[in-house]
């Protein structure tokens, strides 16, 4: 007889990572997020099963955007104030939760305020849940 292991989510421990967004891509660095907030990256996944991480982002206001994006994409057109150039000026937090939240299924969009961080700087109050930096270049 054949017996499939389905974890739940107490089975596996949730993991936090830190991941620096120095001069790195809006779009690679949110793929990256939201395939770890979801638990694809782990082996036990599984879709109808909450198995992600917790993630911290540092360096939010150094992340990089195309030159054509920062030109010419906005938000909401016709009110003032809503270009991509203007919104990442005033809170770069927030361009990085829209790009994860619209990559993520819309069950888990929830998972937003709780388990993605970001902060502007490289200080961050979760030293005491021993955060693993997360390495980008694979």
């Amino acid at each position: 007889m054949n017996n499939t292991f389905l974890s739940n989510s107490n089975y596996s421990t949730k993991k936090w990572y830190i991941i620096d967004a120095t001069n790195k891509s809006v779009g690679r660095l949110s793929t990256l997020i939201s395939t770890i907030l979801q638990g694809k990256h782990k082996v036990d996944y599984n879709p109808s099963i909450n198995v992600g991480d917790y993630i911290i982002i540092i360096n939010a206001e150094k992340i990089i955007f195309d030159a054509s994006k920062i030109k010419y994409h906005v938000y909401k057109p016709g009110k003032p104030g809503s270009a991509l150039k203007k919104v990442t000026n005033r809170s770069p937090q927030k361009v990085i939760e829209d790009t994860v939240k619209n990559m993520l299924p819309k069950g888990l969009r929830s998972l937003i305020p709780k388990r993605l961080r970001i902060y502007n700087s490289s200080n961050h109050p979760h030293l005491a849940q021993n955060p693993v930096v997360f390495n980008l270049e694979k």
